[in-house]
């Protein structure tokens, strides 16, 4: 009989239950949540356009930025309108099916755009350390290649680690102190003992993804290490300044994971909880393609060409 309701349980719509207690932060959040979320979209859907229609933008580095605000785009969709909508509506279930579709995309967007960053590591590496060679090593193809393997490796990372949660049966209350399923909240549900094969992939993808940071950490070394043989200082900062942009990103993303899965160990819904949530999965998407704009004269340059010189004086 336990059993049997236990199975029940495993198939029955989640609350999401992230949102604080108080009517003002209950309004509060999903306003704040639908400006960063047009916010991220007008940004991210500008880099694509400016990337798409500037013949001076087809360059490695910024096809990999054009990836890299598409993944952007889908991950903060994958989360925000639902909670948005739950908001509005007045309600909190989501679907056992839309909890797995989202425990999916966001760890698939996730580890995507981690193994992007990774790409684009590789690709300061080339342009920096062997200049000559680079459009050779860079290829069109190659660049293909390493986007692809990117995907890839995001999608086999988000169906092992959703296998892996919901492999589990839910003895508890379907109630995830989230704005959004993610896995440390529907880890907490689970039976004792039964989070053992997600642990498993926890610990594996920790370590592939501590791997793949000494990868960015070595390319890093390198480029550090031939700047600092330059002999201007100008020719020093002009060289670093087009790493300033990446190195950024991957602080904020890295940063933002850290702080957020900090926090997942509480128990019970907070504004500390949800603001850190926030953090992690609001804030690279929003803020990535102001990071790449900001002060990047070709980005402003195709601003120029499409909406003209006003935008750029403004900027």
């Amino acid at each position: 009989m336990t059993e049997t309701l236990t199975n029940i349980t495993d198939y029955m719509d989640f609350l999401l239950m992230g949102y604080p207690d108080g009517q003002v932060l209950q309004t509060l959040y999903p306003t704040l949540f639908f400006l960063i979320y047009l916010g991220a979209l007008v940004g991210n859907f500008l880099i694509i356009t400016l990337i798409t229609m500037c013949q001076h933008l087809q360059t490695p580095m910024y096809f990999f930025l054009k990836n890299l605000s598409l993944i952007d785009i889908c991950y903060i969709s994958v989360t925000v309108p639902k909670s948005i909508m739950n908001s509005m509506t007045n309600t909190h279930s989501i679907s056992f099916l839309g909890c797995v579709l989202q425990v999916f995309f966001v760890i698939f967007l996730a580890g995507t755009e981690f193994s992007l960053l990774l790409v684009m590591s590789y690709d300061r590496y080339a342009a920096i350390c062997f200049p000559l060679h680079y459009e050779a090593i860079m290829n069109r193809g190659a660049c293909v290649q390493m986007v692809v393997a990117a995907w890839l490796s995001g999608c086999i990372y988000g169906s092992l680690h959703t296998t892996g949660t919901f492999s589990v049966h839910f003895c508890g209350p379907n109630v995830v102190h989230q704005f959004f399923c993610d896995i440390p909240s529907l880890l907490r549900l689970a039976c004792f003992g039964d989070q053992i094969l997600e642990y498993v992939f926890i610990i594996t993808s920790c370590c592939f993804a501590f791997i793949c940071f000494i990868l960015m950490v070595i390319s890093y070394v390198h480029i550090f290490t031939i700047i600092l043989k330059i002999p201007s200082i100008q020719g020093r900062f002009k060289i670093f300044s087009t790493c300033i942009p990446h190195l950024t990103v991957v602080t904020l993303f890295l940063s933002s994971g850290f702080v957020a899965y900090l926090g997942s160990t509480a128990k019970s819904p907070s504004s500390l909880n949800l603001l850190m949530s926030v953090f992690y999965s609001l804030l690279p998407p929003s803020l990535n393609p102001v990071i790449y704009s900001l002060r990047n004269s070709d980005v402003k340059m195709a601003l120029c060409n499409i909406f003209g010189d006003k935008i750029t004086t403004s900027l």
